[in-house]
């Protein structure tokens, strides 16, 4: 898995290298992009063990995708503070900050479902799936209410190289797990945290404790 990049102190969303669009359209037959990937009981890695990623760009220059279960014990509160906007809606105060991967752990990368009403300066919409947003204008919009409706948090993003992820995927080390964005938006937005794991396990229709023997499948 990448190692996470240095990055300045401070800079959150403005500065953050969103993957172009254009080069997320032209899909190879074994792309994986807009699926969950689920870490396999024996992924030794601390930073992916329990993990539910989000792939939101699969090429042949390599891979990227948002943990989407692991929670910190940083709230928005805070990171608005953080960034100098005033965040007053309530609901929103305490919903943590997750942890999206080791990579660029110091910028900010919002997910969140697609709006036709609401255009950002730095987006990836995912054919058929969701928005990843990387540009400060998505919490500004939050911050005045008229942000998306549902969105996840992440700072830093899970990267791999060309063809690491494949190597991965046969090595055991994942499972890629393909749903309608309606099943994803349930699982990413309306499931508690702790249960995500296990409900997009359970998609596939098996236990996960048989896995340990079973190799990913792309």
């Amino acid at each position: 898995m990448s190692t996470a990049k240095k990055a300045p102190a401070g800079e959150l969303l403005e500065s953050a290298q969103t993957p172009s669009v254009e080069s997320s359209i032209s899909y190879s037959a074994d792309h994986l992009a807009n699926q969950f990937l689920i870490a396999m009981p024996g992924m030794m890695d601390a930073n992916f063990a329990g993990s539910v990623i989000y792939l939101f760009e699969h090429t042949e220059r390599g891979a990227m995708g948002l943990v989407v279960n692991r929670p910190t014990e940083v709230d928005l509160a805070t990171l608005f503070d953080k960034i100098e906007l005033k965040l007053e809606i309530a609901p929103l105060l305490k919903q943590p900050v997750y942890f999206g991967g080791p990579v660029q752990i110091e910028r900010g990368f919002v997910l969140h479902e697609p709006s036709s009403e609401n255009a950002y300066s730095s987006s990836l919409a995912v054919p058929g799936g969701l928005t990843m947003t990387t540009s400060k204008d998505v919490l500004e919009a939050v911050a005045n209410g008229q942000g998306p409706k549902n969105f996840l948090m992440t700072l830093g993003y899970s990267g791999w190289s060309a063809g690491q992820l494949e190597e991965e995927i046969s090595l055991n080390g994942w499972i890629n797990v393909p749903l309608s964005r309606a099943e994803m938006v349930e699982i990413i937005f309306n499931t508690p945290a702790s249960q995500r794991y296990e409900r997009t396990m359970g998609h596939l229709g098996f236990d996960p404790s048989h896995l340990s023997g079973e190799a990913g499948h792309a």
